[in-house]
């Protein structure tokens, strides 16, 4: 039988109250909870590759980079999707008790919890209203802090195109595994609405606090970003090679014709490394870009920047 999903506010608070009772016992004060929120195409699997690859080294230093609760599901990823995942549907009871779950991983000289996820960016707007409340009142329990970095817009929103087009059909998601064009999909709010920057940046602060949210300008290397800022800078710590690159026009024509039918996600997963060869053999012969003169004019104007 499926669990009773709480949305009862007395009943989070309730569940709130007994992990900060935890933490009391282990801690004098608030834990650092860093939230990597993305964006997608600036680094992040290659950074959430180093950050689980090095999670004793990390330990050791007080860092808790929590094991990944969905390699059940998909044991190659090294990033914490239960997070938007459970706020998206609501299922509030999953997420505190991951939250649980981390917490209970947390030692005497644990000092920060590093959590990290593009989907947060990616479904931020999708999240309702009981979801954001109870991200705001996990301030009560951590000292949060989001960091995201953020393309230039043009190149950001092209290689955001191509994971939709990449990405198995989904129940209420309007761009996902479809076969549209760029400016097709240019039309769709969900879609558009991820340019809003500073769109994203105020609605955080509002969650989680005015001074809780670091935006970084993404200058391709964010691995060394974070060894510098969390202090990891050693003579053997290089940076993990950059991975998830974004395929050429040549291959997203295929996927949109690939999607015109109704395929189930473990079968388009499976054409996914066989896409990856032929991207490779076509790169020579491929456009670089996707937008077109007209998509491009709307697209800066849809960009809603911030201040770095």
């Amino acid at each position: 039988m499926e669990k009773p999903n709480i949305h009862s506010s007395g009943e989070r608070a309730d569940l709130l109250k007994e992990f900060k009772h935890s933490l009391a016992q282990l801690k004098q004060q608030k834990i650092k909870l860093i939230i990597h929120a993305g964006t997608p195409k600036t680094g992040t699997t290659s950074l959430q590759t180093y950050l689980d690859k090095r999670q004793r080294k990390l330990r050791g230093k007080g860092i808790l980079y929590p094991h990944n609760l969905d390699k059940i599901q998909n044991p190659t990823a090294p990033k914490h999707q239960w997070f938007e995942k459970n706020l998206v549907s609501a299922h509030l009871d999953y997420f505190l008790e991951n939250i649980n779950n981390i917490i209970s991983q947390v030692k005497e000289d644990t000092h920060m919890i590093i959590l990290s996820s593009e989907g947060i960016y990616n479904y931020w707007w999708d999240f309702p209203e009981q979801s954001k409340a109870v991200l705001s009142e996990l301030a009560e329990l951590f000292d949060i802090e989001v960091w995201v970095w953020f393309r230039e817009p043009l190149a950001f929103i092209e290689s955001y195109y191509k994971q939709c087009i990449r990405n198995p059909q989904t129940e209420n998601n309007p761009c996902y595994g479809k076969n549209l064009s760029f400016a097709e999909m240019l039309d769709f709010d969900w879609f558009s609405q991820h340019l809003n920057y500073q769109g994203f940046v105020s609605e955080c602060q509002a969650v989680f606090g005015e001074n809780a949210v670091s935006a970084f300008k993404y200058e391709g290397d964010v691995v060394q970003q974070v060894i510098q800022k969390l202090g990891l800078a050693t003579p053997d710590d290089n940076p993990t090679p950059r991975q998830n690159k974004s395929l050429n026009s040549a291959s997203i024509a295929l996927l949109k014709t690939i999607n015109q039918y109704d395929m189930k996600a473990k079968d388009k997963a499976l054409l996914i490394p066989h896409l990856k060869q032929i991207d490779e053999i076509m790169a020579n012969y491929a456009d670089e870009t996707l937008i077109d003169d007209e998509s491009r004019k709307r697209v800066l104007q849809l960009y809603r920047p911030i201040t770095f």
